[in-house]
């Protein structure tokens, strides 16, 4: 008998990625389709501020949801099938929710400073303010039903229906000729289905009886923020940042290099929401094998999905550092000089996608502590190169900014894991990842 008992939890962890893939490839399209729809059909002051308001409600919506989502999937993997299940549950809504109450009326109190602060008209800020709980929570539980072990929520939810949903409202909006609010409350609506379908999918498949909110014991509680605590400033700190050096190119080098470096990595969605895809089909068996203590088990999962992540993706980041002279004039012929970002994007993407899924055996493995100090450590790498090479190389020492920081984030936990566990990203394994996925 294998390591894995048999070769079909081989073959559900295939479709599992194969539909963690095809969610990333549903929301990756609609981003880039919105895009290209809000900036072909509004001048370009109501586009930038629709692509203000909305980056900035994902920002928030990523620090408001306290990782309580990647929380859950390593709870309720580890206790599957325990009738506490509910009581986790809850334990990790009951702050998410009262945060996102909070920030929610504070964004609808002060929309007048917003706008001013940010140049997004009156109404756009009360829109978002009304479903931004919604667009938390609907992260967070679609996530809890991974922990579970299915991926169809994700792929239904995540990958057609709340993109799908979002491309056509905002469609519908501005072809209708809808005011801006308009348009920005068509984009958050989706969540608010997918919120709730999703809680329903998960009311359904938990153990037991549903218990009232409050029934959660201290104890669950101190448990499960105890583990994602960590993971909730990381998180927060990664949603604050992931946008922050457009902020940083335009403070130290103008709009112009900020334009063309937006430009630049907007093409990276894909290959990144392609490794985002493959993560959520194999966090689950990777928390339950290291919790059993299987690192033998664990090996195999780490390998064979480092291989099938560089089998996936670099075709992608090749592809895009390929045809990335064709793919940036969409944006305007001004637009090419961003062909050497692109270079260094996917050169960056090629190293990391080969060092594996490190910070998710890292954070499976209970060292959450260690890989929020590793994201920190990568921020302050991107910021001070950022400091140092915008102002003389502008775009594309943003760039080589970030470049350092990614690499920086994935070489630290591969020695963290590889000192503490033993793990590797390639080996034995690899190549019997593809002989068993084919067969």
């Amino acid at each position: 008998m294998s390591v894995l008992g048999t070769r079909r939890p081989v073959g559900r962890l295939a479709r599992g990625g194969i539909a963690g893939l095809a969610a990333a490839a549903g929301g990756a399209a609609s981003q880039f389709l919105i895009v290209l729809l809000v900036t072909r059909s509004l001048d370009p002051d109501a586009a930038g501020a629709f692509f203000t308001a909305t980056a900035l409600c994902l920002m928030l919506a990523g620090i408001l949801r306290l990782d309580a989502g990647n929380g859950l999937i390593y709870a309720l993997a580890r206790r599957r099938g325990e009738l506490t299940d509910h009581s986790v549950v809850w334990a990790a809504l009951a702050p998410v929710v009262a945060c996102s109450a909070l920030a929610a009326v504070a964004v609808a109190v002060f929309d007048t400073e917003l706008g001013a602060l940010t140049g997004v008209p009156d109404g756009v800020w009360p829109a978002l303010a009304a479903a931004l709980p919604a667009v938390v929570l609907a992260d967070v539980l679609v996530a809890a039903t991974r922990g579970l072990g299915s991926m169809r929520p994700t792929l239904l939810l995540d990958g057609l229906g709340r993109p799908m949903g979002q491309l056509l409202l905002v469609a519908a909006a501005v072809l209708t000729g809808a005011s801006l609010p308009m348009v920005t409350a068509a984009w958050a609506l989706p969540a608010i289905p997918a919120t709730v379908l999703a809680a329903l999918w998960l009311r359904r498949h938990l153990p037991g009886p549903v218990p009232l909110p409050l029934a959660c014991d201290r104890e669950t509680m101190a448990s499960f923020w105890r583990y994602t605590g960590p993971r909730s400033a990381a998180s927060a700190i990664q949603a604050v940042f992931q946008r922050l050096d457009i902020v940083i190119v335009a403070v130290l080098a103008g709009p112009a290099p900020a334009a063309v470096y937006t430009a630049a990595t907007r093409f990276k969605v894909v290959g990144q929401l392609a490794n985002q895809g493959l993560t959520q089909a194999v966090q689950p068996h990777l928390v339950r094998a290291i919790a059993d203590g299987d690192l033998v088990r664990a090996r195999r999962l780490y390998q064979a999905t480092t291989m099938w992540l560089v089998v996936l993706t670099w075709p992608i980041w090749l592809g895009y550092a390929a045809l990335a002279p064709w793919l940036l004039p969409l944006f305007g012929p001004s637009y090419a000089d961003g062909v050497t970002i692109a270079l260094v994007l996917s050169g960056t993407m090629v190293v990391a996608t080969a060092c594996g899924m490190v910070d998710v055996v890292l954070i499976a493995s209970g060292h959450t502590a260690a890989s929020l100090a590793n994201t920190a450590c990568a921020v302050a790498v991107t910021i001070v190169a950022d400091v140092l090479l915008v102002p003389s190389h502008g775009a594309l020492g943003a760039a080589l900014g970030w470049s350092a920081g990614v690499l920086a984030k994935n070489a630290l936990p591969l020695v963290q894991i590889s000192r503490r566990l033993g793990l590797l990203p390639f080996g034995r394994h690899s190549v019997n990842a593809l002989r068993r996925g084919v067969a």
